[in-house]
């Protein structure tokens, strides 16, 4: 019962405030489920003047899943999509044998105070579809099924729990879930995948007696009673799945099961031979320094 692993991850401010925290992957936990990166970035206001558009770049073998708690973005990729990405909705881009994307500020929230604030996941595509082709699918976030459960608002974002499931279409078995939970209240949690880690997204926590800081995850081992002692709501994420099926190789936007294809892809990278994002072809990220292996 309970936790098996505590991980308290590390953050980097990447400006002006702009802090982000990586749970995963950790040197003592490559992936959770199939969940291989896990980043918290904000709460943080950014002022005009500060410029966190992250310009076109390279992924394969993986699928992004991006989740915001205040703000937006302007999602455009290779494949033509344009999606503007607010609060509650999830967004599933698989990189799959390749795609250029890119996240940009919306122009109508570049001349005022505005908030940021959510979570950016990787998940590492089942080996038989690191080569498919690549897709993006957006799903609106009152589309998104949400229950009541023992004082705990629960928000499935993927995959199924406490008899709803989400519309969102993984590859392989795979769950994410946004709870509330109210202050004072308690959640009893089953089992709710092969691998499953909560990370407490703003207030510390317990589960069975045990604490949970604020900005930790943990590996579950079971269900348990998760507690919120705090005077306010805290807010928390569960994620998990299938075991991964064999170790992924991770090198800076790039998974795969195979270290030659990674240094194929920062080569074709490199070389230009990803196709560009239409109406944000004029720069992009380059390569580090330091190559793959």
């Amino acid at each position: 019962m309970g936790i098996t692993l505590t991980l308290t991850g590390h953050q980097t401010d990447l400006g002006g405030g702009f802090v982000v925290r990586r749970m995963l992957p950790a040197a003592v936990r490559q992936s959770v489920g199939p969940f291989i990166f896990f980043d918290h970035f904000g709460p943080v206001v950014q002022a005009p003047s500060m410029n966190t558009d992250v310009r076109p770049h390279p992924h394969i073998g993986l699928a992004t899943v991006t989740y915001l708690y205040e703000g937006a973005m302007m999602h455009r990729d290779n494949l033509g999509t344009v999606q503007r990405i607010e609060p509650g909705a999830i967004n599933w881009m698989s990189a799959g044998r390749g795609i250029v994307h890119s996240e940009r500020t919306p122009d109508d929230l570049k001349q005022a105070d505005r908030h940021s604030h959510g979570l950016q996941l990787w998940v590492a595509l089942p080996q038989a579809h690191e080569e498919s082709a690549p897709t993006f699918a957006h799903t609106s976030a009152e589309l998104i099924p949400e229950v009541t459960e023992q004082g705990a608002t629960i928000r499935v974002l993927v995959g199924s729990a406490w008899g709803v499931t989400s519309p969102v279409q993984p590859l392989s078995p795979t769950l994410y879930l946004d709870i509330r939970l109210a202050a004072g209240q308690s959640l009893t949690l089953p089992k709710l995948a092969e691998e499953a880690a909560l990370y407490a997204v703003d207030q510390a926590l317990t589960l069975d007696g045990e604490a949970v800081a604020a900005h930790t995850m943990v590996v579950l081992d079971d269900g348990g009673v998760l507690a919120n002692g705090t005077d306010s709501e805290a807010r928390l994420v569960i994620i998990g799945g299938a075991p991964l099926d064999g170790h992924r190789f991770i090198w800076w936007n790039f998974v795969s099961s195979q270290k030659e294809r990674i240094t194929q892809a920062a080569q074709d990278w490199e070389n230009g031979l990803f196709k560009s994002v239409p109406g944000d072809d004029q720069e992009r990220i380059e390569l580090p320094a330091k190559r793959p292996y």
